[in-house]
């Protein structure tokens, strides 16, 4: 007889594997976003290039790092009537195959270098009325993914992997 696991169990195994999608870097506030192929990851900062990796590191900052699931992107063109780029939701990664929601508060490798561990839910905001029209905030609306702290640093890449780091390998 087979044992089910527990709740927590499961909340802390997320099997699948995912793909590095896109890249995108926000200079400024308000400034376009660049899509590039490879980012140099810094510890306590973010991507190289994003307005958010400007300054002093933080460790202990959440928000160094926005993710986002690819497999969301046609619901939201959906619900806006609208294709949608990337770019338009201003967030720095789009990540497919793997549930970000289940990387929330766990650790997680992009490529062989890259460390992140999710520190909560990325939000809409009003930039989204603007970027995707009428009701583009509401479309974002559980859809927005998640935000994340960089633990340890390395170049991404497009394509690379991304995968959950099991909590009994000590979280790296």
């Amino acid at each position: 007889m087979s044992t089910v696991p527990s709740t927590r169990e499961l909340v802390e195994t997320v099997p699948q594997v995912g793909r590095l999608e896109w890249i995108g870097l926000r200079p400024a506030h308000r400034a376009a976003v660049t899509a590039v192929d490879a980012v140099e990851v810094r510890e306590g900062l973010g991507l190289d290039g994003d307005r958010r990796a400007a300054g002093e590191p933080n460790p202990d900052g959440k928000r160094h790092v926005t993710l986002i699931q690819a497999e969301h992107l046609p619901v939201v063109a959906g619900l806006v009537g609208h294709d949608v780029d990337p770019s338009d939701l201003r967030r720095n990664l789009v990540v497919s195959g793997i549930p970000l929601l289940g990387l929330r508060d766990l650790r997680f490798r992009i490529g062989s270098e890259v460390v992140l561990e999710g520190t909560g839910h990325c939000h809409p905001c009003s930039r989204m009325e603007e970027n995707l029209g009428a009701g583009g905030f509401q479309a974002m609306r559980g859809h927005g993914g998640i935000t994340a702290r960089v633990i340890a640093g390395g170049t991404i890449r497009v394509g690379d992997e991304v995968t959950a780091v099991r909590p009994s390998s000590g979280q790296d």
